[in-house]
């Protein structure tokens, strides 16, 4: 920044995921002020879904402008989900509208893409679907819209997009690039051979941490008068939850990070022991460090599963799906630990209540499933929206006696955490840990239930490996 300091004064968070787009102002001593919602529109543009990045933009600058009125809000940062990047050029031109993660490219970009992608042993990325691995969908904007491709001057990933909507400048930043893009080496601290190959390092601007400022807002408020916010740079938002807790003074913990993704993220995890046929895969720290982590779809398998319910669920709920001997089997969405099966529900009929329990349930047995596969020991930290369901982290401290679970009692680790880094860049700190203790449930049966889940879900695994001539399988 040039010129004289403003006075540091409320934070304006912008936490964008892929199902809601949120708002959270926080004061300078840490405490929450403010919180405004939001969905974003997805809609069709030559055959490809895209953003409405104007709709989301607006919705932006109006709560911007009434939260800098309402609490003298002096700066902003942007969380946000991952696999998602803008074409841009200059200080202003969007050159494509922004993809939709949720789209599988063309087979005969696939056919050119997939084979060149970089080993696991560079990237530690597996083979992902869709727009997961955000590598597939840049090829896709470079080899279908060469000139708007050829015409860009920087690939932007997403936080450092809206970064630039605000500021015009063009920065880049570690956690978000390092996110299963297939873009980053983790252990080199650089750009993988791909982007080498592909001629995309020049397109690719200086990596800035996440949390620094970037550049000023001029804000125009109702009564006309115009303030100037500092805007830092944005951050991949589990990896925002995952520095939060670092900076509150935990250590030695699997973080399970929850929303639309449950992202489960243990830093004493060997790199060996990842299993790319499992999702398991190195993100990548703010520090630019690698993480080890899993990921499967569980806020969005538990909507599917449960058919959107959103009230409580009780421990009776839970007994009788027990008792009955229904297990939901994964997947209800792509990728996770079980790619080659498609979900189902066996063992009889459940409804309303009784099928949002067996939807927890689910969640659960999947959550510790993947926490035994990325070596999990240490204690467990929950964050987001299942760390509101009582029960799930209640079941979860049953089925894993020797851990101590906690979870977050503000349960927005991404927004708290973008605000943690934006106020140590000017010197302050002032997050403490919140996280309580989990008191485990005693749920008769559970742990019986457990192993015959994953007996049931491993063996229908090990038939559609077979099928597919990729053996038995771990």
């Amino acid at each position: 920044m040039s010129g004289s300091q403003a006075p540091t004064g409320p934070l304006a968070v912008f936490d964008l995921g892929k199902t809601n787009s949120k708002l959270f102002v926080f004061s300078t001593e840490g405490a929450m002020l403010d919180e405004r919602r939001t969905k974003p529109v997805w809609r069709p543009h030559k055959g490809r879904s895209v953003l409405d990045d104007e709709l989301l933009f607006d919705w932006m600058g109006r709560e911007l402008a009434d939260v800098v009125a309402k609490h003298g809000v002096t700066g902003l940062i942007v969380s946000a989900h991952g696999c998602t990047f803008a074409l841009v050029r200059g200080t202003g031109q969007l050159l494509h509208p922004v993809l939709d993660y949720e789209q599988e490219i063309p087979d005969r970009l696939a056919a050119e893409i997939d084979p060149i992608l970089p080993e696991f042993s560079e990237t530690y990325v597996p083979y992902l679907t869709l727009g997961f691995c955000m590598a597939r969908h840049v090829y896709w904007l470079q080899r279908d819209e060469p000139e708007a491709f050829a015409e860009a001057d920087a690939i932007l990933c997403y936080p450092q997009y809206w970064g630039w909507r605000f500021t015009g400048r063009q920065v880049g930043e570690y956690s978000y690039i390092g996110a299963h893009t297939q873009m980053w080496a983790p252990l080199a601290g650089d750009y993988s051979s791909l982007v080498g190959r592909l001629g995309w390092r020049g397109k690719l601007p200086e990596i800035v941490p996440a949390g620094v400022v970037i550049g000023q807002k001029p804000v125009r408020l109702a009564n006309g008068e115009e303030r100037s916010v500092a805007v830092h740079n944005g951050v991949h938002d589990s990896n925002a939850a995952l520095a939060y807790y670092r900076m509150t003074g935990l250590d030695d913990f699997t973080i399970v990070s929850t929303g639309t993704w449950v992202i489960i993220i243990n830093l004493s995890c060997p790199l060996e022991a990842l299993d790319r046929e499992r999702d398991m895969l190195s993100n990548v720290t703010v520090k630019g460090e690698p993480a080890p982590s899993l990921r499967f779809m569980g806020g969005r398998e538990y909507d599917r599963i449960s058919e959107n319910w959103s009230e409580p669920i009780s421990r009776s709920a839970v007994e009788a799906v027990i008792a009955r001997g229904v297990f939901v089997l994964p997947s209800w969405a792509p990728d996770g630990p079980f790619p080659e099966i498609v979900g189902e529900i066996v063992g009889g009929e459940v409804e309303g209540e009784e099928r949002a329990a067996a939807a927890a349930l689910y969640v659960v047995m999947m959550t510790d499933l993947s926490l035994d596969l990325i070596r999990s020991e240490n204690k467990i930290v929950v964050d987001g929206g299942l760390a509101r369901i009582g029960l799930y982290t209640a079941m979860l401290a049953q089925l894993r006696p020797a851990q101590p679970v906690l979870r977050s009692s503000m349960s927005e680790g991404s927004a708290t955490g973008a605000a943690a880094l934006a106020f140590e860049s000017l010197g302050l700190s002032p997050f403490r840990d919140e996280t309580v203790a989990v008191a485990a449930e005693s749920i008769a049966g559970l742990e019986t239930y457990r192993d015959k889940w994953r007996e049931l879900a491993n063996a229908a695994r090990s038939k559609a490996r077979q099928a597919t001539g990729r053996g038995q399988g771990t």
